[in-house]
């Protein structure tokens, strides 16, 4: 690549003839100047200047690698090329921003990781840093884009798919990819719980929603309880290897949280075969373009004891349309309309009206999941701010060295590692009990988890909006990564249970633990 002088580059100074310096690379912006956003005006102030600190001032790094390769004409002369490489993102680095990682991946011991962990974090990064860098994810979340089957596709050969659904028998299935190649024995929550936080780290919740969240809740119930296995291999392979899409479809417009009075209704044909199925459901998570749908009916009485789940395949009567909802539309809310849908008996998973085991079954997971999701997020919001912060001057100096901002990061930091650090031994707990245990034991501390780590990252959220100001209410820009958070927040502490449920049934396990002996009295 050329190399030019300061000198030089200071003789291109003025409209029709305009280079800036970035990062000692040499850009030729002259042609741009009547493109750019904020008008030429602003670059003819720094033109045949060292426009660095201006440029990141006001613009996100993944820009300049937008730009790079049609802008940049050569690098100032004299500078180390090996010290200028390092302002290049490496698909797969690891932040060097404190705390921007768990510990373990700071270099701290850890006895719940080893070398396959560190393994896998690096493959699921890069994959993402190169099928959906930040810029193109932000883009495609922005315009509410659903993600294509081809990237589903990518996603099952890596085995980012099957790894989302965690340990158990459909990483044996012939044709499945399992993430970065572990052995279907050796892969842990452990192992689920990095794929997760890769896909949080995107920064779209919208987009990672759209990424395979119905799949995540509506694949296992089919999974575990379909009793015709070879209907349970045939979609549990199609969806992983991201040929076929499943969600989950619970909750009626009427009946909301209160599953026990759904009223979709599933009723036997004359001849035994079939299930007709009639009725709504409301918010259903990737709905809009799904291709299967574990869905509730009603085959019995009133009350919880008489629902079953069916797997109802889209085909005539079945339609979707999209909800708008607070974050990106990528997501593919829908609302689900069943008009005389014609199920085959052998798609009930478990058995006639005791579908409710089928949807308890699963909570557990899918809370763990959120849980998992929403304070890689946070520490998502703290990498950004100590980022803006240390980089971002106001009365001639970084944000970063006034008190104010210092306090808010140390209350950030403090709360987002307390919640790993619960996150990481529930997940322990979970690799060494069986699913009946876990559906025991877990069910009150996994839920009093998922109350914390949503009151702690509308803490970090609210604070990061502090700390950005108006840029956290720009959809674009520098603090864009903030506003899709701030905007999303709220989905987290409702979806798969609120957090005054949380609370509620966290204590209720509780109390079934409280002796009853006179030790215990005050």
């Amino acid at each position: 690549m050329k190399t030019y002088s300061r000198n030089e580059v200071a003789q291109h100074n003025k409209d029709g003839d305009c280079w800036i310096i970035i990062d000692n690379r040499v850009f030729d912006v002259t042609k741009f100047a009547r493109f750019h956003p904020g008008g030429k005006w602003i670059l003819l102030t720094v033109a045949g200047k060292d426009a660095t600190e201006e440029f990141y001032a006001n613009h996100r790094a993944e820009i300049l690698q937008k730009y790079m390769d049609k802008l940049c004409i050569g690098t100032v002369e004299g500078v180390d090329m090996a010290e200028l490489s390092k302002t290049v993102p490496v698909p797969g680095a690891i932040s060097q921003v404190p705390y921007a990682e768990s510990n373990f991946w700071e270099g701290f011991t850890s006895r719940y990781y080893d070398e396959s962990h560190l393994a896998l974090r690096s493959a699921v990064r890069k994959f993402f840093d190169k099928e959906l860098p930040l810029s193109e994810a932000a883009a495609q979340d922005e315009a509410g884009k659903e993600p294509s089957l081809e990237i589903y596709q990518k996603m099952g050969q890596a085995g980012i798919l099957s790894g989302r659904v965690g340990p158990g028998d459909h990483l044996k299935f012939p044709g499945v990819a399992t993430p970065n190649g572990i052995p279907p024995e050796k892969f842990t929550y452990f192992h689920e719980m990095i794929v997760h936080e890769e896909l949080s780290r995107l920064g779209c919740p919208g987009l990672i929603d759209g990424l395979g969240a119905g799949m995540i809740i509506g694949l296992p119930p089919v999974i575990r309880f379909a009793k015709d296995r070879a209907l349970a291999q045939r979609v549990g392979t199609e969806v992983l290897q991201g040929k076929k899409r499943i969600c989950l479809a619970i909750t009626d417009p009427g009946a909301g949280s209160d599953v026990a009075n759904i009223n979709c209704t599933a009723v036997k044909t004359p001849c035994g075969q079939f299930y007709i199925v009639n009725g709504v459901k409301k918010w259903i998570t990737n709905g809009n373009f799904c291709d299967y749908f574990t869905t509730a009916v009603r085959t019995g009485g009133p009350g919880m004891g008489g629902i079953s789940m069916l797997l109802v395949e889209r085909s005539e009567g079945l339609t979707t349309t999209k909800i708008k909802t607070s974050y990106s539309p990528a997501a593919g809310t829908a609302y689900v309309f069943y008009d005389n849908v014609k199920v085959p008996v052998g798609n009930l998973l478990g058995e006639e009206n005791q579908g409710f085991r089928c949807i308890m079954d699963n909570f557990n997971h899918e809370r763990w999941m959120i849980v998992v999701g929403v304070n890689r997020g946070s520490r998502l919001l703290v990498e950004e701010c100590f980022k803006w912060a240390s980089q971002r001057k106001v009365f001639g100096k970084p944000l970063l060295e006034q008190p104010v901002i210092r306090a808010k990061l140390a209350n950030m930091i403090a709360q987002v590692e307390a919640v790993h650090h619960w996150i990481e031994n529930v997940t322990l707990q979970m690799c060494e009990m069986s699913h009946k245990d876990q559906a025991l034991k877990l069910a009150g501390p996994i839920a009093l988890l998922k109350l914390q780590s949503t009151r702690v990252s509308q803490f970090v959220m609210d604070e990061a909006c502090q700390i950005f100001g108006g840029r956290a209410i720009t959809r674009t820009g520098m603090g864009q990564v903030v506003e899709r958070f701030q905007r999303a927040n709220k989905f987290g502490a409702i979806l798969g249970g609120s957090e005054e449920i949380m609370a509620d049934l966290g204590v209720r396990q509780a109390m079934k633990r409280f002796p009853k002996v006179a030790s215990t009295r005050l």
